[in-house]
């Protein structure tokens, strides 16, 4: 394994977030989600300015992606939502009739254009859970079942590679996709992790995979064939997420559940590294309304 030494971590001004997640790099700034509230949110630029409120669901939001023509596309309550100009319009709502209350999760867009997020059952019920596509006509698709908690997924630089969390058995898989169909096969254990659980993930400029370790206090990050290449202490138990600027590493954190956080505990989390991350992906849909 490859030491990388200690890296010196700031938190970034504002509030302290109980479920942070889906950081993301666009247009120049930071966004994000805080699921349980419901809120998408810019980060500051500035120690001096608060975190902009770009949309707020009054149900959980679990992620987005940025929409071509502008808003967003995400994965909330129980489906996948289109965000924009203060209106919802949702596209599926495929947990609805689920036999346990169920919520969207992680989520991200592929090289192409097209969406992909989980689904996970609020008791963390095992194998309730599921991976859903969003094509570029805006239809929703079941692709893979069985799951518990997912989290990702992350994309290599071509889209004919996916990973992709199941964090509550602590492994991460990597799938081959079909660039034209979306359709995924080759489902193999990629990573596991001991005694904590993977979750959000980014892929580096590298082609190396990063993963936040929830209840670790660590990012991992992953040679292509699957090798623990870094691993980096955070002072926050619960990483969420990670986001690579090129000049900084940057994690969301979650203070749920935790009987004392610390202050570092649902901060937002930044340490110079200059080691570029992968353009964040834009989804399609073609025939979206303007």
């Amino acid at each position: 394994m490859t030491g990388i030494g200690e890296l010196t971590w700031t938190a970034l001004p504002g509030e302290r977030f109980e479920l942070g997640e889906g950081l993301r790099h666009c247009d120049g700034g930071l966004i994000m989600v805080d699921i349980l509230s419901g809120r998408l949110l810019g980060l500051p630029q500035t120690a001096d300015a608060p975190a902009r409120v770009l949309a707020r669901l009054a149900e959980p939001l679990g992620a987005v992606a940025p929409l071509a023509g502008g808003g967003w596309i995400a994965a909330a309550g129980t489906g996948i939502a289109v965000l924009g100009n203060g209106a919802v319009r949702w596209l599926g709502r495929p947990e609805d009739d689920a036999t346990t209350p169920m919520r969207m999760n992680d989520g991200a867009a592929d090289p192409r254009g097209r969406f992909w997020a989980g689904s996970m059952a609020y008791d963390n019920q095992p194998g309730a859970g599921s991976l859903y596509r969003v094509d570029l006509d805006g239809t929703v698709h079941r692709v893979l079942d069985g799951l518990t908690v997912p989290n990702g997924p992350a994309f290599d630089a071509d889209g004919v590679t996916m990973y992709l969390a199941d964090s509550a058995h602590g492994v991460i898989h990597r799938c081959a996709v079909d660039p034209e169909t979306g359709g995924i096969d080759d489902v193999a254990e990629f990573a596991t992790v001991p005694d904590a659980n993977p979750d959000g993930m980014a892929v580096d400029a590298e082609g190396h995979l990063w993963s936040a370790i929830w209840g670790a206090g660590q990012v991992h990050r992953y040679a292509p064939d699957g090798t623990l290449d870094r691993k980096i202490t955070l002072p926050a138990v619960q990483p969420t997420s990670v986001c690579l600027t090129g000049t900084r590493l940057v994690v969301t954190t979650a203070s749920t559940g935790l009987a004392d956080p610390s202050n570092a505990d649902g901060a937002v989390l930044a340490a110079p590294l200059p080691i570029a991350g992968l353009p964040t992906c834009v989804a399609k849909i073609l025939d979206q309304p303007r």
